[in-house]
């Protein structure tokens, strides 16, 4: 999915969409506008489609909405399971009836059965009025179970019965009551190894997983993130009252890098962050709460490239040298990262180098090396704690020769070269 997973109803996205500002980028193309990053996206079933994963998605939704089936939704945290198993609601048989959510997690193991399937008065300690439980109030609807593998192991009997009898019995009472309800339940875990484990029931894994929907995570559909950027500019706008109108493309291409372990929800409150700090119509790369070593490899890297080729550093290590043989620092970050090669270890090793190699040639002045880099001081102060390199966390009491001999101490030794052969 893409502009969904921030929209729990189709009017928001919809008044997303249309807020969306109509200025294309700039000339020199450094700004790019909301429409021109959300060009491309689709509105269909609730969410705003862009990818061919979630056209795929919305196909199996498509398929298996009109029936009262059983779906278990596969995802990682933050990637919007919760949105799939409303468009399945609003898509379905019964999109008037109710929607009701409920988080295993939030089971607590001496009321559990009660909160599912409710209770009647006296039928415990503080059972002082009846309850309907989760079941009985999604009746004619749809009940969503987010993290259904945190279900303790003496209440699957009884949530696969009620499934396959449609029909539940509270707690202290001897009548069952029949529900109408259409069960969605969704997990981060690998449910097939927890059977495995003996952690879960084979017999309702199966009957969960008859129909499934896996929702991939963000970095495997990283071509919808400038929809999302458009998408929740334009909904913190409308919620704090801002008009940001522009993004910057180093901005754009930091937050397409950036691996997201917590998925659409964490690029939604690094947007948040951004909209909350700019103080301008636009957001530009410095307002984003981003790890430089996170973001886009050109956001890092690029600003140190320019002061390389401008004869700021030599490879070798002095300043105002005669520029960078490309070729060999990439055979040096290349050496430095361990096989198999990632993009991130090169990325990691040639920022270390660069670090290095700054701090060498300003005398271990982090104010100066930071100049150099193209990056604020207290960026310089988080790679020397991320490297090793000095105790950048105690910048205020930071000394220049403790930082000098430990960059001394991490550079890596000189590239062989025919003459010293």
């Amino acid at each position: 999915m893409h502009l969904q997973e921030y929209s729990a109803n189709g009017s928001s996205v919809t008044a997303a969409m249309q807020n969306l500002c109509a200025e294309p980028a700039d000339a020199a193309g450094e700004w790019l506008s909301l429409k021109h990053l959300a060009h491309g996206s689709e509105w269909a079933g609730g969410m705003v489609v862009r990818s061919a994963h979630a056209r795929k998605v919305l196909k199996t939704i498509s398929r298996l909405s009109p029936y009262k089936s059983t779906v278990l939704i596969h995802g990682e945290s933050g990637t919007g399971k919760e949105l799939v198993a409303r468009a399945l609601h609003t898509m379905g048989s019964a999109p008037n009836g109710p929607f009701v959510t409920f988080n295993c997690s939030n089971l607590v193991d001496s009321l559990a059965e009660s909160q599912l399937f409710g209770h009647v008065r006296g039928a415990f300690t503080d059972a002082r009025e009846d309850s309907l439980g989760y079941f009985r109030s999604a009746n004619g609807g749809t009940l969503f179970l987010d993290e259904v593998g945190e279900l303790p192991l003496h209440l699957q009997p009884k949530l696969l019965r009620a499934l396959d009898t449609h029909e539940i019995q509270p707690v202290g009472s001897s009548r069952t009551y029949s529900v109408d309800i259409r069960l969605v339940a969704a997990t981060n875990r690998d449910l097939h190894a927890m059977v495995k484990a003996g952690q879960f029931r084979d017999d309702l894994y199966y009957r969960l997983n008859a129909a499934a929907i896996l929702v991939p995570p963000l970095r495997e559909r990283r071509e919808a993130i400038p929809a999302f950027i458009a998408h929740f500019i334009g909904h913190f706008n409308r919620l704090f009252g801002k008009e940001i109108k522009l993004v910057s493309r180093t901005a754009v291409d930091a937050l397409c890098a950036n691996p997201w372990p917590g998925n659409v929800r964490e690029l939604g409150h690094a947007i948040e962050s951004a909209v909350l700090m700019t103080e301008s119509d636009r957001i530009d790369l410095h307002d984003l709460p981003l790890r430089h070593d996170d973001a886009n490899p050109q956001v890092l890297v690029e600003p140190v490239g320019k002061v390389l080729q401008n004869g700021g550093l030599n490879l070798e290590g002095g300043p105002n040298g005669a520029g960078i043989d490309c070729e060999k620092a990439s055979q040096r970050c290349f050496e430095m990262a361990t096989w198999p090669y990632s993009l991130d270890a090169v990325i990691r090793e040639a920022s270390k180098l660069a670090l290095i190699r700054a701090l060498q040639a300003t005398q271990g002045n982090c104010h100066r090396a930071a100049e150099l880099l193209g990056v604020s001081r207290y960026t310089v102060y988080r790679m020397l704690n991320r490297f090793g390199l000095g105790e950048g966390h105690t910048y205020r009491t930071l000394r220049k020769p403790t930082v000098l001999r430990a960059a001394k101490r991490a550079a890596p030794a000189p590239v062989p070269t025919k003459n010293s052969i």
